[in-house]
């Protein structure tokens, strides 16, 4: 998971790089305001620790190299976008990282600056007292609120990758909020102590003289410095602006007219796909994997321009072929016209605009469980319909806790059987809750036959395949009732290998992909070899003839 992180260009990297730099340092700087909520001592103590670094050759260059690296890739990258469309999220992060150097210019001039050119003692306590309690206080807390926003939003898209992540949310929410809460606590506290010192006057001036209060001509100097820094980043701004809108005149003048079918007509640059052509220009086009080939939802009918196109690559023709599309049929994410077309798209996604977001599928990597009971039919022969069903509710109340106990929900049920899915953050932990659940059910099923017993009833027995693989959980079914169910090629080999219990004897088989997520050592189990019906490659698994004993063949004491 570390080569994820780190995965993508060097401007990637070190854009990533420079972002934890800032961000650490924001971090100790908010909780060093903080500290003033306990004791200023405190508070001075560590700005005295942190300035040991920070102010140091070498943390001076690796800061302020940080600062300008992060901020000339953001302008850059701004520059070189097609588009200015994004998500919320994105450009509640493009703004607040535009925002930031308006204030922070003022914050460096009025602290690091004024200490390095006038000798400044500029504690905390001076640069809070300086502020306070002018409408400038109140900008630099927007300020400090602004950084932390935009720092746990980077931090957020980066680590969003790594398998701990989602599991975490809830508790970094609280930090989040704690910090700068915090901070806010510390600054007010500490001001007030300020404030109160120097409307004392003896204290006043000693105050001055040991923060080293800059003159009055310095003070203007200082603003003269602000205000030429910000025409500085302002200047840097309408770069951005007059490069990317350059870039975009540039690619107009090669652009490629596209007419829909049905409309609009639009013009678009040259190397977009046809997908982004159309999400740039706010046309509704479906693509349920998110433009990334896996599904052909995107796919469109070329009615003019189609022999001016690339050939489809072997993905795109193999997707095409699996639904029998006509030869005028490619994916929009998959080609990118260079000349004028006519297309028509297959899917018109306003027909499904009032389904929930579950509607549109989501393609992940789970265990699943299929569970079937044995002889039903012939033990219910000739047996009233109610009391069929009373004995499945008695049944599936009794094994159902078990397995959403072990953090599995039951899918379907099917008859005298159902499909339970184990939905958790990635597939160890999916595998580890579906052998689990599965040892579960089968001493929850013994203790079942032990009631049905001394009912002078027969025992009831079952079958259970246990797999894991790729799965894409969905709303199917018309807008508005629509369960949300899986499919997928995995679901077949599980049944599969639960219709195989029957000839081995066995309660349970354990698919290999189940051990191998668990990292189990399957050298030594006795695996058995399947050609399971509509699975195309063998399938390896491991015979358990009572699911309640699991443990004897599997270690499952971390579990």
């Amino acid at each position: 998971m570390a080569s994820a992180l780190w995965r993508g260009s060097w401007t990637t990297r070190l854009r990533i790089a420079t972002g934890l730099i800032l961000f650490t340092y924001a971090f100790s700087h908010f909780f060093n305001i903080g500290l003033g909520l306990l004791d200023f001592e405190w508070m001075n103590a560590m700005q005295d620790g942190r300035q040991v670094i920070t102010r140091s050759l070498a943390g001076s260059v690796l800061l302020y190299a940080a600062l300008l690296i992060h901020a000339g890739l953001a302008l850059t990258s701004l520059a070189k976008r097609r588009t200015l469309r994004l998500k919320f999220s994105e450009a509640l992060q493009v703004t607040l990282g535009l925002l930031i150097p308006l204030q922070l210019i003022a914050h460096v001039v009025q602290t690091r600056y004024a200490h390095e050119i006038y000798d400044v003692n500029d504690e905390m306590g001076y640069l809070i007292v300086l502020m306070w309690p002018y409408p400038v206080l109140w900008w630099q807390s927007l300020l400090l609120l602004i950084v932390w926003i935009h720092g746990c939003i980077g931090l957020h898209f980066w680590l969003r990758l790594t398998r701990w992540w989602r599991a975490s949310i809830p508790y970094l929410i609280g930090v989040a909020v704690l910090i700068p809460g915090f901070a806010f606590a510390g600054l007010l506290t500490e001001g007030r102590r300020m404030w109160d010192a120097f409307a004392d006057d003896g204290l006043r001036e000693d105050y001055v003289a040991y923060f080293n209060w800059p003159s009055g001509d310095a003070f203007q100097h200082l603003i003269s410095v602000t205000s030429y820094g910000r025409m500085v980043f302002w200047g840097a701004l309408a770069l951005t602006a007059a490069v990317y809108l350059g870039r975009k005149i540039m690619r107009r003048r090669h652009a490629v007219r596209i007419s829909y079918i049905y409309g609009p007509d639009i013009t678009a640059e040259k190397g977009m796909t046809l997908l982004e052509m159309s999400q740039a220009n706010g046309i509704a086009h479906a693509a349920l994997c998110g433009g990334k080939g896996r599904c052909t939802t995107c796919r469109v009918v070329v009615e003019e321009g189609g022999e001016l196109l690339h050939p489809p690559s072997e993905t795109e023709a193999r997707s095409l072929a699996a639904v029998n599309a006509p030869p005028n049929t490619r994916l929009a994410c998959q080609i990118r016209p260079t000349h004028p077309a006519t297309v028509f798209r297959v899917f018109r996604p306003e027909g499904g605009r009032n389904r929930a977001h579950a509607s549109q599928g989501q393609e992940r990597q789970l265990a699943i469980l299929f569970l079937d009971m044995r002889g039903f039919t012939a033990r219910t022969t000739g047996q009233l319909p109610y009391d069929v069903v009373f004995l499945l509710n008695r049944f599936f109340d009794e094994i159902v806790p078990a397995i959403t106990s072990s953090g599995g929900t039951v899918d379907k049920y099917l008859g005298d059987g159902l499909l339970a899915v184990f939905e958790t953050r990635d597939a160890a932990s999916s595998a580890r809750a579906g052998l689990h659940a599965a040892r579960e059910v089968g001493r929850a099923l013994e203790r079942f036959n032990e009631r049905l017993a001394t009912e002078h009833a027969p025992e009831i027995r079952i079958g259970m395949g246990l797999h894991l693989g790729n799965l894409v959980l969905g709303e199917i079914g018309a807008a508005g009732h629509a369960p949300r169910t899986i499919i997928g090629d995995t679901v077949n080999a599980a049944s599969r290998l639960e219709g195989q219990t029957k000839e081995l004897g066995v309660e349970l088989l354990v698919s290999t992909q189940v051990l191998e997520a668990m990292e189990t050592e399957t050298a030594d189990l006795p695996l058995r070899e399947f050609q399971l019906r509509g699975v195309s490659e063998p399938v390896f698994a491991l015979p358990v003839a009572q699911a309640s004993e699991l443990e004897m063949q599997i270690d499952l004491s971390e579990q």
